[in-house]
């Protein structure tokens, strides 16, 4: 396919993608996606959706609006990034077959859904696309996919051959594995509360468990028939009725909408920007480094607060995939996590990830008993304490290397200091009110010049991991206890 203009904010493509209820097919698409083997296998290897799943669902959306509403420098370099983000994600599943997320027939099938779920969400709310307009949309997907340098044999050749093509893969590729069980039935029942729910966060419980109801009947009734047939997944009279009334009643709600409120995502598209700038106050959208947020645990007065610190270090920043034990994944997640809002070049992320598993391979070194290459909380806390009491060096050739990576990735404009608002990016979030962020500032900054450097930093976070009381300031990195 010879390179073509790309969707423009009248098109078709970036209209219906960008409308709020895509949401309906949302859980749909991941779904399909991840009945594909490899994506399966890449989810319950190296995924953090089940300790982050709203963060993981933010990046994906990030990454989306990049993909299809950036111009061709944007998506270049959206592309570039995702590349080198799934040459990280290969290795054997759980029947013994190699899999990697840089597969060409998997990526395909990756965008193919995306495409299949926006005709779906239409036909769904019965106004279906005509086939010129079928066609019409087709080719705009085609010109960003383009940009992936993926062969066009793999892709099917015109709008009218997507449906054989889906109905062929699901047949003859995808299972029903784990990973999709529990995207279906348990992922929304057991998922922490999304940190922009504010004051009704004492109502998750409740909340969630209706709404894991509701999305696992709809996505049920909503797959295509042929998924359902080959799972045994019954579309019930109930979920058939539900689907009916969510989609059809949300058609008519966003044509009743001003222009202005129909879309997630304005057909505009997003600005060419570059990296966040030292002058940023976005707090929500660029938060650079939430894997490095330390919340404050509870401790009895008078006791040595350092165990109580890095149990929570632990299970609310290391264990990145939520299954109560650490593994390089984790470590390389937390990496990601770094990199990923800031937009990083390749030059300025590699130096980021090397660091982490640089961090890795010392905790692993020192914690990792029974060589199955994995630390548990016991195993971490135990060692950590040794190593910290047997001098500093313990944390310079591990965690330091990694703080100082952190630094230089968040000081985007390369003064060597962190001003308010970068710090605020690594230590931001809905769990810390911006007062007690701008009095952790405060504390770190020594000569109070209104910024941190590099050893300042550094200084912190030792603080935070060798303080026996909450007297320092580092122990106050997220305010006061």
């Amino acid at each position: 396919m010879a390179t073509a203009d790309l969707p423009g904010p009248d098109s078709l493509l970036r209209r219906t993608l960008g409308e709020w209820r895509i949401g309906l097919v949302a859980w749909r698409l991941l779904v399909l996606q991840t009945a594909d083997p490899a994506v399966a296998a890449g989810m319950r290897d190296f995924s953090t959706y089940r300790a982050h799943p709203w963060r993981r669902i933010e990046h994906t959306m990030d990454s989306g609006k990049r993909l299809f509403f950036s111009d061709r420098e944007g998506l270049r370099r959206e592309v570039a990034r995702l590349e080198r983000t799934h040459r990280r994600l290969a290795g054997t599943d759980e029947q013994g077959r190699s899999f990697t997320a840089s597969d060409p027939a998997v990526r395909v099938w990756v965008l193919v859904t995306l495409y299949e779920c926006m005709t779906a969400m239409r036909e769904l709310s019965g106004r279906p696309l005509a086939p010129p307009e079928l066609e019409q949309m087709y080719e705009e997907f085609r010109a960003v996919c383009f940009e992936f340098g993926l062969s066009d044999d793999l892709f099917p050749a015109t709008a009218a051959d997507v449906p054989a093509y889906m109905d062929r893969t699901i047949r003859e590729r995808l299972e029903y594995s784990e990973p999709v069980r529990y995207l279906l039935f348990d992922m929304l029942r057991e998922a922490p509360a999304p940190r922009r729910l504010g004051p009704l966060k004492p109502a998750w419980p409740l909340v969630r468990t209706v709404a894991a109801q509701v999305i696992g009947a709809l996505t049920v009734a909503d797959l295509p028939q042929a998924f359902r047939e080959r799972f045994a997944l019954p579309r019930t009279r109930r979920a058939a009725l539900l689907s009916f009334i969510l989609h059809r009643g949300m058609r008519v709600l966003m044509n009743a909408l001003p222009e202005h409120r129909r879309y997630r995502t304005p057909p505009a598209g997003v600005p060419v920007t570059p990296p966040p700038s030292a002058a940023s106050t976005d707090r929500s959208s660029t938060p650079a480094a939430r894997s490095v947020r330390f919340p404050v645990p509870r401790r009895r007065k008078g006791a040595d607060s350092r165990p109580a610190r890095l149990r929570t270090f632990f299970h609310q920043v290391l264990d990145q995939t939520g299954d109560g034990r650490i593994s390089s994944v984790d470590l390389q997640a937390m990496a990601h996590n770094v990199c990923w809002p800031l937009e990083l070049a390749a030059e300025r992320e590699a130096p980021v990830y090397a660091a982490f598993e640089t961090w890795w391979q010392q905790l692993r070194t020192g914690m990792d008993t029974d060589g199955d290459g994995q630390v548990t909380c016991e195993e971490f806390v135990t060692a950590m304490l040794t190593g910290i009491d047997s001098g500093p060096a313990y944390l310079e050739q591990g965690l330091h290397v990694a703080v100082r990576a952190v630094f230089h990735a968040v000081d985007t404009n390369g003064s060597g200091h962190l001003c308010a608002d970068e710090y605020r990016k690594v230590f931001g979030g809905s769990r810390v009110h911006l007062a007690e962020l701008n009095h952790g500032f405060r504390q770190l900054d020594h000569d109070g010049d209104g910024r941190i450097s590099e050893d300042e930093f550094v200084r912190a976070f030792t603080d935070y991991f060798t303080a026996r009381t909450d007297n320092t300031a580092g122990s106050q990195l997220l305010g006061r206890p």
